[in-house]
């Protein structure tokens, strides 16, 4: 996959809306069922989506290095 933002969203979504599948089919309380999904899904994409979240944080320092220093393929080719 391309963008490493889809990816790791999609992770993340898909987690939290098992969790709370599984816990309102079980008979818990909505809100919070959604409260313990979004601390799990948090918690198990820390442990196990390392690699996701450093695609996702190279393409942010990437993005905010090119939108930030627009003149240094111009200053490259001059050098």
């Amino acid at each position: 996959m391309k963008n490493p933002w889809i990816l790791y969203i999609t992770i993340r979504v898909g987690i939290f809306a098992a969790i709370l599948a599984i816990m309102l089919a079980f008979g818990f309380d909505p809100f919070f069922s959604a409260l313990i999904a979004a601390v799990v899904s948090l918690a198990i994409s820390l442990i196990f989506f390392g690699k996701q979240r450093e695609a996702v944080s190279e393409a942010i320092y990437k993005f905010n290095n090119k939108k930030s220093d627009k003149d240094t393929q111009s200053e490259d080719g001059t050098a």
